[in-house]
């Protein structure tokens, strides 16, 4: 591995599951890190991180794991992310980085300037990639290629740092955007955290004696509704007032759709469902 290619000596990723362990291996298939340590407080979890090289090395006891650690990566639930800063600052070395992957940004930035010390520096980071699956054994170094990896660094933020996580992200595979905290959690609410309501909704709605006659249009529409509820519990109350707005939006349309099948009106039925089709059409 060619010195240059490093960009980090020595990588800490905090919660080696799915998201962790991958972003474990493709930083070690890249040669981005000379070591590559892991925390959990399952030693199976860690035992098969280190055998399918997702770190070199892991420990349940977070002083160690982060001991002299130039980047530290919070790759947990979002309640577990505002925990761990709220706590994790003592333990860090003067320079060491600190990113995350939370799906919602600005709990996580406010804890970060409220808890880091000033020697420690904070970027926000959300790599839009993932999968309903959860844990070590499902780790792939090809799951950040061609995703979008959103960035909140502040305005108070080191440049240089950004651009060393955005460097790091680009790395793996990720197209890097920068957004404020505020308007990412604004957006991802609609195309990421809404669509996952949607599903869970539906699941919820379908009588279970009825399931056996599903055929593939609803196992995938609702494929994401198998993800991880707890997660899913956190990032709800952790982005709370931008998704009771969407929720809301999509309500009055439902309403709307619902209204015009009462009163016959076919032309609203049709102008509605075609807006959607040429909306989706244009994703690709």
């Amino acid at each position: 591995m060619p010195i240059g290619s490093r960009l980090f000596r020595k990588v800490t990723i905090i919660g080696v599951g799915l998201m962790g362990g991958s972003l474990g291996k493709a930083i070690k298939k890249h040669g981005l890190a000379k070591e590559v340590a892991g925390l959990s407080q399952k030693q199976t979890t860690i035992a098969t991180a280190v055998k399918m090289q997702a770190i070199d090395y892991g420990d349940h006891d977070i002083r160690k794991a982060v001991h002299n650690a130039d980047l530290v990566i919070l790759a947990t639930p979002v309640s577990i992310i505002t925990g761990t800063l709220s706590m994790i600052g003592p333990y860090l070395k003067r320079g060491c980085i600190v990113t995350d992957v939370g799906s919602s940004k600005v709990s996580i930035v406010k804890t970060a300037q409220q808890f880091l010390p000033n020697h420690v520096f904070f970027v926000g980071s959300h790599p839009l990639a993932g999968s309903e699956k959860r844990g070590i054994q499902f780790a792939d170094d090809r799951l950040f290629e061609g995703a979008l990896c959103i960035m909140t660094p502040t305005e108070q933020g080191n440049r240089s740092v950004t651009h060393r996580v955005k460097t790091l992200w680009s790395r793996v595979g990720c197209q890097v955007k920068f957004l404020s905290p505020e308007e990412h959690d604004r957006i991802i609410a609609y195309i990421s955290h809404l669509p996952h309501l949607l599903s869970f909704a539906l699941m919820n709605v379908i009588p279970a004696e009825l399931l056996e006659y599903s055929a593939q249009g609803l196992k995938d529409s609702t494929r994401i509704a198998s993800s991880s509820p707890q997660m899913w519990s956190d990032i709800c109350l952790g982005n709370a007032d931008n998704i009771v707005r969407v929720l809301d939006e999509l309500v009055k349309n439902l309403s709307g759709i619902r209204r015009a099948i009462v009163t016959n009106e076919a032309k609203i039925l049709l102008d509605e469902f075609q807006k959607a089709k040429d909306k989706r059409d244009k994703l690709g």
